[in-house]
């Protein structure tokens, strides 16, 4: 039990510690983006991320797609729409049953990175992560939406 307690932590701290050292890549309103994207980019698209959580099976109570799952249900999307983010769908993988998909939309970088440091210290988050301990791998994409996409 301790190494699973062990390794949520490390998780957890390993992904606040990414988020504060690395800047997010390029999304948002073209003017943004610099010369190299920005011609295929809207000018007004929000800044969209992508993540896929990879769930660590349960043993011992913790981990599990289930409780990430709860986790989602119960509060998370909410904290991350009362701090502003637009939760835009969650999914869950069909041809790897252990994985979330999500994708949030922010008005540019700068509110990204606001929400994630939000969030980071919410106490409803810190509670919440305490109730469904689930250690996971991340993966995450950022992306602004085509001068001819539908969804901006």
């Amino acid at each position: 039990m301790k190494r699973i307690v062990l390794g949520v932590l490390l998780n957890l701290g390993f992904a606040t510690m990414a988020l504060a050292q690395s800047a997010p890549a390029p999304c948002g309103p073209a003017g943004d983006l610099g010369d190299d994207l920005s011609g295929n980019v809207d000018g007004d698209s929000r800044c969209f991320e992508l993540r896929m959580y990879t769930a660590a099976p349960i043993e011992n109570g913790v981990g599990g797609i289930d409780n990430l799952h709860q986790r989602f249900r119960e509060e998370e999307v909410a904290i991350f729409e009362r701090l502003g983010a637009e939760v835009m769908a969650v999914w869950q993988r069909l041809d790897d049953p252990n994985t979330l998909v999500w994708m949030l939309a922010y008005r540019d970088r700068a509110h990204r990175q606001e929400v994630w440091e939000a969030f980071a210290s919410d106490p409803a988050w810190l509670a919440l992560r305490e109730k469904y301990p689930v250690p996971i791998s991340a993966e995450t994409y950022m992306m602004s939406a085509t001068d001819y996409s539908n969804l901006k």
